[in-house]
């Protein structure tokens, strides 16, 4: 099996300026959202190619609003630890966005 990701330069452009403005307007809030619409932007842009040559896309199940538990405790870690604790985020929204995407 082999991964295969369809990102244009234009779409990762596009998805780039939305969040930049976003956190312009909200003074860098939006950026506790952005690792799940980045995420999300990726593994549905990916599909897996089996040995037969047959392509599967792969459907991530999260959305940006679900998790706000989840958002505000990453917010007080990384004001506590002064922004390194968002390193950790980056890498623990990855996670639970693999482990809630499937293929069809």
């Amino acid at each position: 099996m082999k991964i295969k990701a369809d990102l244009s330069i234009l779409d990762i452009i596009g998805h780039l300026i939305i969040w930049v403005v976003l956190s312009i307007i909200t003074f860098g809030i939006a950026l506790f959202f952005f690792p799940y619409s980045f995420s999300r932007f990726v593994i549905n842009r990916t599909s897996v190619v089996d040995a037969a040559g047959v392509e599967r896309k792969m459907i991530c199940d999260i959305n940006l609003f679900s998790n706000i538990g989840h958002i505000i405790l990453w917010m007080l870690i990384s004001l506590v630890t002064f922004g390194l604790g968002y390193i950790f985020y980056f890498y623990r929204v990855w996670n639970y966005a693999l482990n809630n995407s499937r293929v069809e």
